[in-house]
């Protein structure tokens, strides 16, 4: 609820979207409901819209998605669309296979002026890309981390984890049935807990969790560097999209979990094979742990 009057503008940065869209009062007779969206910096549209139920060929669909995603990273939503209506003979537009692509969070992959999950806040800072020409010598010099969507059988969840870049150890993992940031946090907060030494820089791409002062702030009171990918860039963050590859082709989609809950069991065995058995082609077939603690 906004509590001056007079509607003057306040310091909004660190509330997420949601949280914004909560503090609107619909009745209040002082201030009109689009001084209030101009006031916390949001659309007028976001405050009447509900959101309306997916029906099931869209859940397939969004299926079909990320599996092409997830085999082809680069594939924009042009070619997405084509390889449903060519090979899974789904008859799909263009537009409706982007608004897909945005609930699963993947728009990132490829430039667009529009909002989307990956577009930055007006508020929040965008660093510069400080790996090009770096050469990744040790571990603990770069982490990075991401988000991907990860098919249920009752809906989907979103998955964030955070991985060194030298030696693609996964040092920490989170799931949720939400975008809000909360998760993306505990993240952080839990490898810089674990991990006897912080990185020297972190990347991520510029999507509105890791660009958000909630984010940037752990980062910058422990002095790590911060670097984000270029727009439409996904090579800049490549580990990570590998890394997605084979959490879902090697356990999401044999699985088919039913909810968040038998996800999260299955993934808390996944992830320590994938750093403690998984014997990576890349590494000289070591495990990730063994190239992660190695002295």
């Amino acid at each position: 609820m906004i509590s001056n009057s007079t509607g003057s503008k306040k310091n909004y940065q660190f509330l997420t979207h949601s949280d914004l869209l909560k503090l609107i009062d619909r009745n209040n007779p002082d201030i009109s409901l689009s001084r209030q969206a101009e006031l916390f910096n949001i659309s007028r549209s976001s405050i009447y819209y509900q959101p309306t139920e997916l029906s099931d060929l869209d859940k397939m669909t969004m299926d079909l998605i990320d599996m092409i995603y997830t085999a082809h990273p680069f594939l924009g939503n042009r070619k997405i669309k084509e390889e449903l209506n060519q090979t899974h003979h789904i008859p799909i537009g263009r537009d409706h296979v982007r608004t897909l692509m945005r609930i699963l969070g993947l728009q990132a992959i490829y430039p667009k002026p529009k909002l989307n999950l990956s577009q930055p806040d007006k508020a929040h800072k965008i660093y510069p890309y400080l790996l090009n020409g770096v050469k990744i010598i040790k571990p603990n010099q770069v982490w990075s981390t991401d988000i991907t969507y990860i098919k249920l059988v009752t809906g989907w969840a979103y998955l964030v984890a955070i991985i060194d870049w030298h030696s693609r150890y996964v040092i920490s993992w989170r799931l949720s049935n939400s975008l809000e940031i909360e998760f993306c946090l505990e993240c952080l907060n839990e490898a810089l807990d674990i991990s006897s030494t912080k990185p020297d820089i972190f990347n991520n791409d510029q999507g509105s969790h890791f660009t958000s002062k909630k984010f940037t702030s752990i980062l910058e009171n422990r002095k790590i560097q911060i670097s984000m990918d270029g727009r439409g860039r996904y090579l800049d963050n490549i580990f990570v999209e590998r890394l997605w590859r084979s959490v879902k082709q090697e356990n999401i989609y044999l699985n088919s979990y039913r909810d968040v809950g038998e996800t999260k069991s299955g993934l808390n065995i996944y992830f320590p094979f994938y750093n403690y058995e998984r014997r990576h082609q890349s590494l000289n077939y070591s495990t990730p742990a063994t190239i992660y603690f190695k002295k």
